[in-house]
């Protein structure tokens, strides 16, 4: 087969051309941003990236139009692709590599990969009481804003009426100020002598919320129950949000034809609502837990010392303690974790709906 019969029968199947170019380039991307290839095996991967491009470049001049129309959807990849190489792939890798280097000293700004698989071990046993309380906080967290806000979406999607507009308005407003200084707001709400602690001693309560664990020797500031509260309340919109949005597709002739079949209010709503939100209380708490595990502006500025998560740990070995391979690991570990657990979610749950 001759150079030319070999690029017609390649250019015949414009779709492989595609999505080897797409492979190609994203593996090149990745290969060059995690300096996996230097010197003059980059230069070859570069190369080779050209070619691939040249290649493409081929195909859409030389073929037909159903030839360029099924070659689009992989042109209309390609920068999605190329961004996830750069900014989410490679950093992965370049990530992984750092968990498994090592340092000579605490002033070791380039540890030396050496296969160093006792930072994931000191990762799980030192740091183990932070991952079990970051995820233990992240999930009474989601179970309260989905309380909290499957009401909150129901009203506005059954009753809003004219209103709606205005009700989603609400719901978002909080996201025009700055994560930051919403959690600073929270410390003065319940710091020892603000409104919130005000109004559980007139009103005789603090007794009772000290029974209840919520509040600590009189104090609500520096107690898991404020990191949770912080988290609940700066979360909350990304549970609302995603409930809203299935609630609102509900055909309500589904309730009246249930209760024309002598179903109850109560029944109605487990039987046809409840099943038809349920893609939605699925997405907003992905959207919820896994954020709010990772999160340590609440638990920095809310919480104590005793009241540490996993990212409060991150950011003390990257920043201060310098040790970037246990960090790394730690890291790791955490996006593991939660992979395993969204998988394992997703299974029982199910996303067919979210579409």
């Amino acid at each position: 087969m001759t150079r030319t019969q070999r690029l017609a029968s390649f250019t015949e199947r414009p779709e492989l051309v595609g999505l080897g170019v797409l492979l190609l380039l994203g593996s090149g991307v990745i290969l060059l941003a995690a300096e996996i290839t230097s010197g003059a095996l980059a230069y070859v991967v570069g190369g080779l990236m050209a070619l691939a491009l040249v290649g493409y470049a081929t195909t859409i001049v030389r073929g037909t139009s159903d030839d360029r129309r099924s070659i689009a959807p992989y042109a209309l990849l390609k920068p999605g692709v190329l961004w996830l190489s750069i900014f989410f792939l490679a950093p992965l890798w370049a990530l992984f590599v750092m968990s498994l280097s090592s340092k000579e000293s605490r002033f070791d700004f380039f540890p030396d990969f050496t296969w160093e698989w006792a930072n994931y071990q000191e990762a799980f046993t030192r740091f183990r009481p932070q991952f079990i309380r970051s995820f233990t906080y992240a999930g009474i967290a989601t179970l309260l804003t989905i309380l909290i806000g499957f009401p909150i979406a129901y009203v506005i999607a059954f009753r809003g009426g004219k209103y709606r507009m205005l009700l989603l308005g609400l719901v978002v407003i909080p996201f025009f100020t700055s994560y930051l200084i919403r959690t600073l707001a929270w410390t003065t709400l319940m710091s020892d002598n603000g409104p919130v602690m005000n109004t559980l001693e007139t009103l005789r309560l603090v007794t009772v919320f000290e029974w209840l664990q919520i509040v600590d020797d009189g104090r609500l500031l520096s107690t898991p129950a404020a990191v949770i509260g912080g988290l609940t309340y700066n979360f909350l919109p990304f549970m609302i949000l995603p409930i809203y949005v299935s609630l609102e597709k509900i055909d309500t002739r589904l309730v009246d034809a249930a209760m024309d079949l002598y179903s109850s209010a109560s029944s109605a709503f487990r039987k046809v609502v409840l099943p038809l939100a349920i893609p939605g209380i699925f997405a907003g708490s992905l959207l919820v837990f896994i954020p709010a595990s990772g999160d340590f502006v609440n638990a920095q500025f809310l919480g104590s010392p005793n009241t540490t998560m996993i990212g409060n740990s991150i950011q003390d070995q990257y920043l201060k303690q310098l040790n970037y391979p246990v960090a790394s690991a730690m890291s790791f570990v955490l996006m593991v974790i939660i992979t395993i657990g969204v998988l394992v979610y997703t299974k029982f749950m199910g996303t067919e709906e979210l579409a």
